[in-house]
């Protein structure tokens, strides 16, 4: 069909669009703390450096000295000089940018509010900040952990503010030196102030962005690390965590880090009620970095095990002890840090030591990094003070262990720790602690995650079903399980409680089947996930994050807070509520943004902005799909440790037009800082809303063992089945090897043949009748509730049965996908025959609660009841 200039100017444009996201990346530069002289005003013992038109750093010193060091959270401060004056009105020095006017009173010593000033136009009126004015709407931050935690707590202020500025002070953090591995040292103990002014208003995306131009980018984790985890405080012995990786392959879960709590060291016959202490005056076992002979008689054995079945092995931590004599690299330890090995005196934790920090990692844990300890979890739980003034250990064991690998160079660096400040965006993921199992800590965990978004903090990783006591209720459990797969890191843990179990193939049926479905959503979307990775690296911008951000004006972004973006074209709301037994359906209030979306798995359109009341079984997750939305994903049999995704999926939710770029890396090196990686822009339009037009550019970029060719899955959802598929201008024949549909789903799947990533791939989809049809709206949904129902009815045996209505509704999938010619009609007999159900079932002999649960259960489904 020949194509209009038109059409042929929106599928250019459209393929621009898809690849704005690499217009931002830049190969990394090296951070330098001291500004561009021009964008550096001094007046007397006062310094301001305009940073952006937004950002201003202010500094005043009793001496006139002021600090060019980089701070442990502002570590660049050369930027671009964004265009601004300074002059003198009437004793007062005015300094002006596109975005912010301040004005000091010369000579007037440090900054108070009656000296310093900032005007920004907010909200379309004059906003004057001066110090002393309360930020009483911060946006929030996050907190170090959510230890011994049951529901909501209060959070630390962020970056953001409703109010459109905040300060951050940063006159006391200490300071790095220059050397190679960058050390802490004091910050002058002179009488100094040190400011950094944020007035951005509601632009929140560039806030964030223009602070991690100062502060350090958010790195990529490996792509290994959005995979599953497996982790339990249990003493598991060699052969039990060797049978329990078994387990996960025979009940087909995926997994890719298996984590290793405190026994894997010697821990003594550590038992709370002893008190048996160390020489550090720590209970005896609680730190330890010699292999558990008994439990692992052979742990180079047992890592090459779970190498070999494709594992990263992480080993936990708790360092407060020090080196003890009886370690295995006790002698060699002592010896460097002037100890006598035979005088059995135990080597202090002093972490701000740069010599200990050296050894410490050269002699204790590089040799069991050799031997295959991909890396560590710090679980600091001590003393939250170091013999630098105002430096949280947190936050240094973070930055030490993080930088060591960093220095080594051996992979992508990452560590498991709890926050520790500002700045620790830098070293992640982050460990959340030992929250409390309860229904009310999994509601607070969504709102937790995206608002730690405000403060760079985007890998927070959770105790998925809760630490403490452990035992969990199995729907609580399938709706945590279901709240990990959506969110940054996905790894269960508990207690050491027997009763507490973590394997989901140990529930009951229903649940572990939800349970695995939402394993394998999480591993379907892994090229979803990892390009929000990378547009997180690239913007500061994290891939979950509150509605606000794309919805500031809205008063529904902030109040429902447990709803957020993952990543730019999917909301998630997770069920936090339980099922009502009269329906087997959790409630969930859902706030509808502008614009138009589809619910991932009923398939309903819903236009905002708006409430909406919204009904889930167990197998549902509320997700909301930006309508016109390309997906990329990936086969659910690929493991999240890989290089290449071949095939590469396509999910397309059709509107008018849609696009992605689609990113790809080695997945667990530096090299994406220094431009390896490759770009894959897609983009479709449609034409009368029946005929789609994909296209595949050709891949942008490359990086080592990047393959040459792959192959592409098609996924058109909410469609009509297809009455031509070409690609490249030949006929796709409809079967196994071509396309398919799926009448449950009203999906069509397109399978290609391999293609040279240097080649451009077409499709064109026609379609008997548009998709836009009311007649597909939330038919995926409805025949889901249908046999659901029909399971229900099951029950009134003897005294009925199932009507044959019900049957032949809820067989419409089935029939689609085996007369998908007749999909038109069959769509309108079913509209008829939900007409009819609810006489057909009300009239139903036998139990009245099962009928009135199976009514209940299509409350979404069947028309209002007349008058309702």
């Amino acid at each position: 069909m020949k194509q209009s200039g038109r059409t042929i100017f929106r599928i250019m444009l459209l393929s621009v669009i898809a690849l704005l996201p690499a217009m931002n990346e830049v190969v990394a530069q090296a951070d330098n703390p001291v500004a561009d002289p021009a964008a550096v005003v001094t007046e007397g013992n006062a310094r301001f450096t305009v940073l952006t038109p937004e950002l201003i750093r202010m500094e005043w010193s009793n001496d006139g000295k002021f600090i060019d060091s980089p701070s442990l959270v502002f570590v660049n401060r050369n930027l671009p000089v964004p265009p601004h004056r300074s002059f003198t009105e009437n004793g007062w020095l005015v300094i002006k940018t596109s975005g912010l006017t301040l004005r000091y009173k010369k000579d007037s010593g440090e900054f108070d509010k009656d000296n310093l000033s900032i005007e920004m136009n907010f909200d379309g009126k004059s906003l004057i900040w001066h110090p002393g004015l309360k930020d009483t709407t911060n946006l929030l931050g996050t907190i170090r952990t959510l230890d011994g935690v049951k529901g909501p707590i209060a959070l630390a202020p962020g970056l953001l503010s409703r109010g459109g500025w905040t300060l951050i002070d940063d006159s006391r953090r200490p300071l790095f030196d220059n050397s190679a591995w960058k050390w802490v040292i004091n910050r002058p103990a002179d009488e100094a102030q040190d400011w950094y002014f944020f007035g951005y208003g509601h632009d929140y995306e560039k806030e964030l962005g223009d602070y991690v131009k100062v502060a350090g980018k958010i790195p990529m984790p490996p792509r290994f690390a959005l995979g599953a985890w497996w982790s339990r405080y249990w003493a598991y012995t060699d052969e039990e965590l060797k049978s329990l990786v078994n387990q996960f392959s025979t009940y087909d879960v995926p997994l890719d880090v298996l984590v290793v709590d405190m026994d894997w060291h010697q821990t003594f016959d550590l038992r709370w009620s002893r008190r048996v202490l160390n020489q550090a005056g720590e209970m005896k076992g609680w730190t330890g970095y010699t292999w558990n002979k008994i439990l692992f008689p052979d742990p180079q054995e047992f890592l090459n095990w779970c190498h070999m079945k494709d594992l990263k092995v992480v080993l936990n931590l708790h360092p407060a002890s020090g080196i003890q004599p009886w370690e295995e690299s006790y002698p060699a330890m002592a010896r460097a840090m002037g100890i006598d090995p035979a005088s059995q005196k135990y080597v202090p934790f002093e972490p701000t030591d740069k010599k200990f920090a050296e050894n410490y990692f050269n002699l204790v844990l590089h040799p069991l990094e050799k031997e295959g300890v991909d890396f560590w979890w710090i679980d600091w739980q001590q003393w939250d003070t170091t013999k630098i003034k105002n430096l949280n250990p947190t936050w240094w064991l973070n930055y030490t262990f993080y930088t060591d690998m960093e220095r080594e160079g051996k992979a992508r660096p990452i560590i498991l720790a709890r926050w520790g400040g500002l700045g620790d965006h830098r070293y992640q993921i982050g460990f959340s602690g030992d929250v409390i199992t309860d229904w009310s800590s999994l509601q607070f965990q969504p709102y937790f995650t995206a608002t730690a978004a405000n403060v760079g903090f985007g890998y927070w990783s959770h105790d998925i079903g809760g630490h403490i006591p452990g035992t969990v209720t199995p729907e609580l459990y399938t709706r945590w399980v279901q709240w990990g797969a959506m969110s940054p890191i996905l790894r269960t843990h508990t207690t050491r409680n027997a009763e507490a179990e973590r394997r989901i193939w140990a529930y009951p049926y229903p649940y572990a089947k939800a349970m695995r479905d939402a394993f394998r959503l999480r591993y379907g979307l892994l090229p979803y996930i990892y390009t929000a990775s990378r547009n997180t690296y690239d913007t500061g911008v994290s891939m979950i994050r509150p509605l606000y951000y794309d919805y500031p004006e809205s008063d529904e972004a902030y109040e429902f807070g447990d709803e957020y973006f993952f990543g730019k074209d999917l909301i998630v709301a997770p069920v936090v509520h339980p099922i009502s037994q009269d329906s087997l359906l959790a409630t969930e209030d859902i706030w509808v943004p502008p614009g138009s979306w589809v619910e991932w798995y009923s398939g309903d359109q819903l236009q905002g902005p708006k409430v909406v009341e919204r009904h889930y079984a167990l197998d549902e997750i509320p997700i909301l799909v930006r309508a016109g939305a390309v997906i990329p994903m990936q086969s659910v049999e690929q493991k999240a440790n890989i290089e290449n995704v071949d095939p590469l999926v396509l999910r397309i939710f059709p509107a008018q037009y849609g696009s992605t770029s689609v990113y790809g890396d080695e997945g667990n090196s530096e090299g994406y800082k220094h431009g390896e990686y490759s770009r894959t822009a897609v983009s479709y339009h449609t034409e009368n809303n029946r005929i789609v037009r994909i296209t595949i550019d050709p891949a942008r970029g490359t990086y080592p063992g990047m393959n040459k060719s792959r192959s592409y899955v098609i996924q058109l959802m909410n469609v009509f089945p297809p009455v031509r598929v070409s690609c490249n201008g030949d006929e796709i024949k409809r079967g196994d090897n071509g396309w398919t549909y799926d009448g449950d789903k009203l999906e069509t799947v397109i399978s290609t043949r391999a293609f040279d990533l240097d080649q451009r791939v077409e499709l064109t989809v026609e379609f008997p009748e548009s998709f836009e049809s009311p007649l597909l709206d939330g038919v995926r949904g409805k025949i889901a509730r249908l046999k659901v129902a029909m399971n229900i009815l099951n029950h009134l045996w003897p005294d009925d049965w199932v009507p044959d209505m019900l049957i032949e509704a809820a067989q419409t999938g089935d029939f689609l996908s085996l007369y998908p010619d007749s999909a038109a009609n069959r769509l309108g007999k079913l509209q008829i025959e939900l007409a009819g159900l609810r006489k057909a079932v009300t009239g139903l002999s036998g139990n009245k609660e099962t009928i009135a649960k199976a009514l209940n259960h299509l409350c979404d489904t069947l028309p209002p009841e007349p008058g309702r």
